[in-house]
């Protein structure tokens, strides 16, 4: 008898975005001439920029040519003009980076889930709320997952002093909260995601140099998700947890540039780890790298070379001049949401340096209660809360990649219904 993984029997059912289609789709049969607004999952909606598209149909004919025609990738890590342009887009931010540091991949996404592959059973470290893949692709791994708690008090940016601990418990888990920070259970793996999905929150640098120095203190390696980069405007913020003092020896990044650059169907992004990441075991020194190379030669064939172009193209002058253009016109949105928001006296975090607006549920709303009134009151879609995990309770996201029209439209809807 075929054997399953009894670790997925311990994910939700439902995925948070499934559960929201299911409610949209059965207001839409009873209201079929409503017109609805859905501000909830974060899709890109302006199109890849000129140069960006110019760019991936020269790669396509370069395809249909034998002489330039390309077939596998020889390291499936990237081809070296893609890496190179990567190189010194970070060199321009003040990180300096090998090409062999960074590894072209499909997205954020598959890798903050993949990456756990190289890693054996592990206790990991989670903020709550949490882009849900984090949870997810751990509890599928079946390792221990203890969560930092991020909430209004702390502005939704967790320390390592709201640490608290998670114990398995019926094939769910059970939270305990922990008076000394973390004594019992200590992570080796940490997520941390800045700007933050789905709080908008920012880590300054000297939060994040007190992460960094909590992971090489505990010998823990931070998985940092850093695909809404582009968003920050801030100068005093950082765009990447290298620019903090020791990052290279404790600190995996991803990006991506889905919202960076509209890539959300065409799916490319990249992650560096550094050649100073490294682990002990016994006399031997073991290059995180180097078992990253290792798993996806085994498992993954790198991204089309069409596809490499456009991504190159995105760090050109004028790539970085027409994406920030369609930058801009998010923010713009970002700045509509949040002042109606102020307007409105309603806490919230994001709108600035973050496509998100994380805000409190109006009349101690829960998060689905709150979810059901923007829908059949004002056919508003956002994403409750709640779907984040338990500190998510109360709160709601709404982002800032619709059109600019549907979100002041949107905004006059949650004004009236609200003052």
């Amino acid at each position: 008898m075929v054997k399953i993984n009894e670790n997925f029997l311990k994910l939700e059912k439902n995925y948070l975005f499934i559960d929201i289609a299911k409610k949209i789709n059965a207001y839409k049969e009873k209201n079929p001439d409503k017109k609805i607004i859905r501000m909830g999952i974060g899709d890109v909606t302006l199109p890849l920029a000129p140069v960006v598209v110019e760019a991936f149909k020269k790669g396509c004919d370069e395809m249909g040519v034998k002489e330039t025609f390309k077939g596998y990738e020889d390291s499936g890590a990237g081809y070296d003009f893609l890496k190179q342009a990567v190189a010194d887009y970070y060199k321009n931010n003040g990180v300096e980076l090998t090409l062999n540091e960074i590894r072209i991949n499909d997205g954020a996404k598959s890798d903050c889930g993949n990456i756990i592959d190289i890693f054996g059973e592990n206790v990991v470290l989670l903020t709550d709320p949490v882009y849900p893949v984090y949870a997810n692709s751990n509890i599928m791994q079946g390792n221990t997952i203890i969560y930092a708690n991020s909430n209004e008090e702390n502005n939704f940016t967790a320390m390592p002093s709201d640490i608290s601990v998670v114990n398995e418990e019926q094939k769910g888990f059970k939270e305990k909260i922990v008076n000394v920070v973390n004594k019992i259970i200590k992570p080796s793996l940490i997520y941390l995601c800045s700007p933050n999905n789905p709080t908008g929150s920012v880590y300054n640098k000297e939060q994040l140099k007190e992460w960094v120095d909590y992971a090489l203190k505990n010998e823990a390696i931070i998985i940092f998700d850093a695909a809404y980069e582009a968003f920050i405007t801030d100068s005093s913020l950082p765009r990447s947890i290298f620019e903090i003092e020791g990052a290279k020896k404790c600190a995996i990044e991803m990006c991506s540039l889905s919202k960076t650059a509209g890539f959300t169907g065409v799916r490319c992004g990249y992650t560096v780890i550094p050649e100073e990441l490294v682990v002990k075991k016994g006399d031997t020194t073991i290059k995180i790298a180097d078992l990253w190379s290792q798993r996806q030669g085994s498992k993954f064939n790198g991204i089309s070379y069409p596809v490499q172009c456009a991504a190159a193209a995105v760090f050109t002058d004028l790539g970085q001049k027409q994406i920030k253009e369609n930058i801009a016109y998010y923010q713009a949105n970002a700045k509509i949401i949040a002042d109606t928001l102020t307007k409105l006296n309603i806490k919230f975090t994001g709108g600035i340096n973050s496509p998100y607006i994380w805000f409190k549920c109006p009349d101690n709303q829960s998060s689905w209660e709150f979810f059901d009134r923007l829908l059949n009151e004002i056919q508003v879609v956002g994403t409750p809360g709640a779907g984040f995990g338990k500190n998510g309770e109360g709160w709601f996201r709404l982002t800032a990649f619709g059109d600019k029209d549907l979100t002041l439209e949107a905004m006059e809807r949650l004004t009236s219904l609200l003052s």
